[in-house]
């Protein structure tokens, strides 16, 4: 394998550098998207728990100690709940696009890899390519030889550029998918948190 990357020439480098760039942002996005997956069934639960027992103060500790765009949103919803649930509503959308811009963080980087890979791949392959047509200049004959050995280093940094591409394409999809997941959990849960703040303020206002 190394063997192969020496003859790839130069332009192997920069791809080198970009799949290694490509999977240290994998990585970086596998470790803060995992953190910001929580159960949002038994979250809902312990803040529909903590409004009972100890009123938006208790649930605002219940969104301090866990991790997650989820729990961001309704500390900030809950921070503005003594201003009307408007407020409330309007300080969920704010934060929920915040939150939604973090998790998002990386891709576009991604992207730039998967693009810029093969394009470096390819543009290796024609550097190849022009020198095995001038060592067939230099030796004034058409040698099997020489033309196959020069082809094959040149199509070298097109297979690896692609392979670059490929790799990080697929940790791209997962991480849009994911993402995906985690932003429908936050507008689902956006809208019952409100709910039960509705809920929660007419019961009061029944009771008075």
């Amino acid at each position: 394998m190394i063997e192969l990357f020496l003859k790839g020439g130069g332009f192997m480098y920069p791809i080198l550098f970009f799949l290694v760039f490509g999977l240290a942002v994998s990585i970086e996005r596998v470790i803060s998207l995992s953190r910001a997956s929580i159960n949002t069934r038994k979250f809902m639960e312990k803040i529909k728990g903590a409004l009972d027992e100890g009123g938006v103060e208790a649930a605002k500790e219940v969104c301090e100690s866990t991790r997650g765009p989820i729990a961001s949103i309704f500390h900030a919803g809950l921070m503005r709940m003594d201003k009307g649930i408007d407020y409330v509503e309007k300080a969920i959308m704010n934060a929920g696009s915040i939150e939604m811009a973090f998790l998002e963080r990386g891709l576009v980087w991604l992207g730039t890899v998967i693009s810029l890979a093969p394009m470096l791949g390819f543009t290796g392959t024609v550097a190849g390519m022009i020198q095995s047509f001038e060592a067939i200049a230099a030796a004034n004959e058409i040698s099997p030889s020489i033309v196959a050995s020069g082809i094959s280093v040149a199509l070298l940094t097109t297979a690896f550029g692609l392979v670059t591409a490929i790799l990080i394409q697929f940790f791209h999809n997962y991480f849009v998918s994911k993402v995906d997941r985690i932003i429908i959990d936050m507008e689902e849960s956006s809208v019952a948190f409100v709910d039960t703040l509705l809920e929660r303020q007419s019961q009061s206002k029944g009771t008075t």
